[in-house]
């Protein structure tokens, strides 16, 4: 496999080719909450406790559970005084309490982003807004936010969730959003939105993450050119199923979402030139490196590396976790084994 930097040498190609997005899969949110996860086991010992998914990758969760931790779906679904880890989109304050009331020691994984958006509602709860969350019911990280002030809170999902959102003063009404949508699809909800209130304000700084976006850019260049579009990455990841939908909305003829190589099915292929590749913001590299493994060996293996963005942000540790490390001598940068 032949892997090309940008388009420099494009001209090298042969007849099929592989168009590889960048920035695609790790986060500074995923990375950090991941290898919370990872040095919590090294510090306190097996089991360690964790609320949901870590992060939405079936993979990322499988090999934490290899290494002892234990993954419930509500606090008072593991023994009182545990480590309880939460994941990194974020918890409501009932949550919170509920795990205080078992006496478990709890750590912090929610992304400093989705942790933004958190104070964002607090703030304007307390100034009397209306908050339209615009996002997709069910969702942790809607539930977690929305949990802030559930009485100010109104989801918007679709158009129906706009119909359905009612005011009590036109001049305290502001949209924010969960942090993984479409950056297109969630302005034209706003559109619509300020057609009905046209006094709606805007977030005093945009919700969606920078990762988020980071990846879309990427994936509209990559699918104006492709085929096929294959993203990797779990069902349950609403970044990775907004790329699929970007893709296609760039014009990519075919775009699919996958775990990993196994899900890829050979009549994908029939009449395709030029395969884009990218992966969701909680999709180890080792899973895309699979794809492209598969790729190569049946043709594909001619890469170019599309990138539009570089990424260099990080995030330290969780506050409760640095501080049992660093009384203990350990270290405490955001390093950490590689699941």
């Amino acid at each position: 496999m032949t892997i090309i930097k940008d388009t420099d040498q494009a001209d090298s190609f042969g007849t099929n080719k592989v168009l590889l997005a960048a920035p695609r899969g790790y986060c500074a949110g995923v990375d950090r909450a991941v290898i919370a996860v990872e040095k919590a086991l090294d510090h306190y010992g097996a089991p360690i406790y964790v609320r949901k998914q870590i992060v939405h990758n079936k993979h990322v969760v499988a090999s934490l559970e290899r290494r002892g931790a234990i993954f419930v779906d509500e606090v008072d679904e593991a023994p009182e005084g545990c480590i309880m880890v939460f994941s990194a989109h974020g918890v409501s304050p009932a949550v919170i309490e509920a795990a205080e009331a078992r006496n478990q020691q709890t750590i912090d994984a929610t992304c400093p982003l989705v942790t933004k958006v958190h104070r964002e509602v607090q703030r304007f709860d307390k100034e009397g807004y209306d908050i339209l969350l615009v996002g997709h019911e069910g969702h942790e990280e809607v539930e977690g936010t929305a949990g802030e002030a559930p009485h100010a809170v109104q989801l918007v999902d679709g158009p129906e969730g706009i119909a359905k959102a009612k005011i009590k003063d036109p001049s305290k009404v502001i949209w924010l959003s969960q942090t993984t949508l479409s950056v297109d699809e969630t302005m034209e909800t706003v559109i619509k939105l300020r057609e009905k209130f046209p006094t709606l304000q805007n977030p005093p700084s945009d919700d969606i993450c920078y990762a988020t976006q980071n990846r879309q850019v990427a994936i509209k260049k990559v699918g104006a050119e492709s085929d096929l579009v294959i993203v990797v990455g779990s069902a349950n990841s609403s970044n990775t199923v907004r790329l699929v939908e970007v893709a296609l909305d760039a014009g990519a003829k075919a775009a699919y979402r996958v775990d990993d190589a196994t899900e890829i099915d050979e009549k994908w292929f029939e009449g395709v030139k030029t395969v884009g590749i990218s992966s969701g913001a909680s999709v180890p590299e080792d899973l895309v490196d699979g794809v492209l493994a598969y790729l190569a060996e049946r043709g594909y293996g001619d890469v170019r590396t599309v990138t539009t963005a570089e990424e260099d942000v990080q995030f330290s540790l969780p506050k409760e976790l640095r501080k049992d490390l660093k009384a203990a001598g350990e270290d405490v940068s955001n390093k950490g084994p590689r699941s």
